[in-house]
């Protein structure tokens, strides 16, 4: 079976990287964490470091990267750094009201297929995730594995509610085995 996950980056590779302003080289901080909109595109990244108002947090916009490495990410100017609050930031991966990390996936039929663990970006693509890492948990990461679902192009063909990702009846034999994420 062909490696379908080639050429993506897992978000939680992206967390922790250092971002760099293009023009100066200046450090502008570090990822921690991503966010997205109704439909789980990547609208982009929450840095590390400290904010003047209470309530907020320093972020920049997917528009406003440049270079999205394996190491580093680069963005556009100090301006792309920018000040929100965090209930603007309603869906993230780890710490929105709307979590992805741990979120369930279930079938129509009623069956659940895992939690999601990690998610897959193109950066050559946009913003849409292109599949998602599900896991059963610790035991079943080490014995069988992690599982790759693909994201639909249709946002509208999975249900992605506050409290799990609902896909069309699938088997779970058609999930493509991958390496695990780090914790």
């Amino acid at each position: 079976m062909p490696n379908t996950t080639a050429g993506m980056l897992k978000l939680q590779q992206i967390v922790g990287l250092p971002v760099y302003i293009a023009n100066s080289g200046e450090r502008a901080g570090k990822v921690r964490d991503a966010w997205f909109d109704e439909h789980w595109s990547l609208l982009g990244f929450v840095l590390d470091g400290w904010c003047w108002k209470p309530r907020t947090v320093r972020t920049v916009l997917w528009d406003d990267v440049l270079v999205c490495g394996a190491d580093c990410l680069f963005i556009r100017s100090r301006e792309s750094v920018g000040i929100r609050r965090i209930a603007s930031l309603q869906r993230s991966f780890y710490s929105g009201c709307i979590r992805l990390k741990e979120l369930p996936v279930v079938t129509a039929e009623g069956n659940q297929l895992g939690r999601i663990c990690d998610v897959y970006i193109n950066p050559n693509m946009g913003t849409q995730v292109v599949g998602y890492e599900l896991t059963d948990g610790f035991v079943s990461d080490l014995m069988d594995g992690r599982r790759w679902l693909k994201a639909p192009r249709d946002p509208d063909v999975f249900l992605l509610g506050e409290d799990a990702i609902v896909v069309p009846p699938l088997d779970e034999n058609a999930l493509e085995r991958v390496a695990a994420s780090d914790p």
